[in-house]
């Protein structure tokens, strides 16, 4: 009984390496295609992608904030929770130069480089909505 148990628990494990294996090789690819291309002359390029405009604050909250005020990692407070009260009594100005500027854990705009002010205003409401 016990060979059986080690085979089959040795059957599972190689069809789950076997999965990820696969799913590494993908996520490898994605990261390492090219990002861009080289056109000869007289060659027509492709059409350059449209600007897709600001970004919402969910969007904003899904791509740069959700790290740490998603987990609560480092002090960071979650979304629509009591924790946003203290700081939003101070005035949405002042949470918004914080968030801006960076304040005690938090970096500088929540390390999104590319987000504006405006987006970075989003993504505070996004959070502090209901609260």
């Amino acid at each position: 009984m016990k060979k059986l148990t080690l085979t089959v628990a040795l059957l599972l494990t190689t069809i789950s390496v076997n999965a990820n294996a696969e799913k590494d090789a993908e996520a490898i690819a994605k990261r390492i295609a090219p990002v861009g291309q080289v056109y000869l002359a007289g060659a027509a390029p492709v059409a350059a992608a449209a600007a897709s405009g600001p970004r919402s604050g969910e969007q904003v909250y899904q791509q740069a904030c959700f790290a740490c005020h998603g987990t609560g990692a480092l002090d960071a407070p979650k979304p629509q929770s009591a924790e946003w009260k203290p700081r939003l009594e101070q005035g949405f100005d002042l949470l918004l130069q914080h968030s801006i500027d960076g304040i005690r854990n938090m970096p500088a705009r929540g390390t999104c480089t590319t987000c504006s002010d405006d987006e970075i205003a989003a993504a505070i409401r996004f959070m502090t909505d209901g609260v």
